[in-house]
């Protein structure tokens, strides 16, 4: 049995910038090379902290979708996994044993070598032109790989570089170039550097986004997928602007064969984890009888279950759009009745109007992707193997700009917990609170709290921002 894990950034703010990891998550699924594809995120559930109690495994691979190394690949992702390294990955990758798994943790697809065959098919979706030996038409073309750069790490630009060589080596272009939004060479200057007349510009991004689809068309020029330039330095010029490398679908191969790489010549993968299938068996058994997990109703109907909002109980089915794929649960639950982001699932804001049914395995899937990480952490509760973490040792793992969350003092912390964990289900643990019962043990609201979650945490650092200001304007 193996499993794979998608590292994401998540966002406190921005429901879209999951949505990568779950497109390549569904692309991956669908082959059947693993037994299952778990995502997980910075800031968002489940959170780096819990993702490995949420695989069914213990043969675990995980890697990180971002496009190059930096502090979040080489610093926050090993750091909140507990891989107990921090700095540059090795090419192999890292492989330690965490709680009974086995877990192997990769580079960042984005500096697989295989990313060069992604940016060449972009450069052809803008120039059906280019055949496998340069453009077929003979007209001389460039093409740039443009990175976002950054002067805090220069792995960053080292991706693009590497790329660019690459590519150099091919001979499909008549001149390669490695450009820069936010460090020299940058890409504004592309006219001076670029003599070819045409010109393919393949922004070397993981996402759509501000960057690639306003702030390099502006400042550019670009009015849309091919923009002709009659008056440059070298004469006529025409520019075709393809989509970021990271969007593509190919990136599934490039994340499948870090998977395989990762494995090396090991056996056929690792057994079921016996504490997380005996979470979902307790769980299985009460469902089989209906029961209330947090706000959400599930119902047993010959054979299959229905699940719902509790507040929505009594009303017709055909009242209610009805879902019927765990995927379909996702979508919905991630925002709330009024459109607004929820990057905390376990806050009281489950949306309305809906219901889903499922069969058995399916609705593991939709209940772990409406309350990700809540019956594996729950059972364990009741099992006393859920251990705390308080305050003062999530403050101190901080690094980074959530560094300063280590000035906090109690009644800071107490004072955001009140507003940003009053509307959450969960009981908080680290701070000393007690949970008697669970939903397991018939009570729906009954769910454990082991660690601040991160948006606590980005609370607490706004609040000792905003203290630091308040005595700075005092003065």
């Amino acid at each position: 049995m193996r499993s794979l894990v998608l590292i994401g950034h998540g966002s406190h703010l921005n429901g879209e910038s999951a949505v990568a990891a779950y497109r390549y998550a569904e692309l991956i699924r669908a082959r059947g090379l693993f037994d299952e594809v778990i995502e997980g995120y910075w800031k968002e559930e489940p959170s780096l902290r819990q993702v490995l109690k949420t695989t069914a495994s213990t043969d675990v691979t995980v890697i990180p979708m971002f496009i190059s190394e930096g502090y979040f690949t080489e610093t926050v992702i090993p750091r909140e996994l507990g891989l107990g390294h921090q700095g540059p990955v090795p090419p192999e990758g890292i492989a330690r044993v965490i709680g009974g798994r086995t877990v192997r943790y990769t580079l960042p697809y984005g500096v697989h070598p295989g990313m060069a065959d992604v940016i060449v098919a972009r450069a052809r979706e803008v120039l059906p032109e280019l055949g496998p030996d340069g453009p077929d038409d003979g007209v001389e073309t460039a093409l740039i790989v443009l990175g976002h750069g950054t002067t805090r790490n220069e792995n960053s630009s080292r991706v693009i570089y590497e790329n660019a060589a690459r590519l150099r080596e091919r001979g499909l272009f008549s001149e390669v170039h490695a450009l820069f939004l936010d460090e020299e060479p940058r890409v504004t200057g592309w006219a001076d550097l670029v003599r070819a007349p045409r010109v393919v510009i393949v922004p070397f991004f993981a996402s759509e986004g501000w960057h690639t689809l306003e702030t390099i068309p502006e400042e550019l020029g670009l009015s849309g997928v091919v923009t002709p330039f009659p008056d440059t330095p070298h004469g006529p010029q025409q520019v075709h602007y393809a989509r970021p490398v990271g969007t593509h679908a190919a990136v599934a191969e490039v994340i499948l064969h870090l998977a395989e790489e990762a494995r090396g010549a090991g056996g056929p993968g690792g057994d079921t984890e016996r504490g997380h299938e005996a979470a979902w068996q307790a769980f299985l058994k009460l469902a089989r009888r209906g029961a209330r997990v947090g706000e959400l109703l599930v119902t047993p109907e010959l054979g299959v279950f229905e699940i719902r909002n509790a507040l929505d109980e009594g009303r017709p089915g055909g009242d209610l759009m009805t879902l019927v794929t765990p995927e379909g649960v996702r979508d919905r639950v991630r925002f709330t009745d009024g459109g607004e982001h929820r990057p905390v699932h376990t806050l009281r804001s489950l949306p309305r109007g809906w219901r889903a049914v499922l069969n058995e395995a399916d609705l593991r899937r939709a209940v772990h992707y409406t309350y990700p990480a809540v019956v594996e952490e729950t059972y364990a509760h009741g099992c006393h193997a859920l251990r705390p973490t308080p305050w003062a040792t999530t403050a101190r793992r901080q690094t980074g700009i959530y560094a300063k969350v280590q000035r906090a003092v109690p009644e800071q912390v107490e004072r955001v917990a009140e507003r940003v964990c009053g509307g959450c289900l969960r009981t908080r643990l680290w701070a000393g609170d007690r949970l008697t019962h669970s939903f397991l043990d018939g009570v729906p609201g009954g769910m454990p709290c082991a660690e601040a979650c991160t948006f606590l945490v980005a609370e607490v650092r706004e609040e000792v921002a905003r203290k630091k200001a308040a005595a700075a304007s005092d003065d």
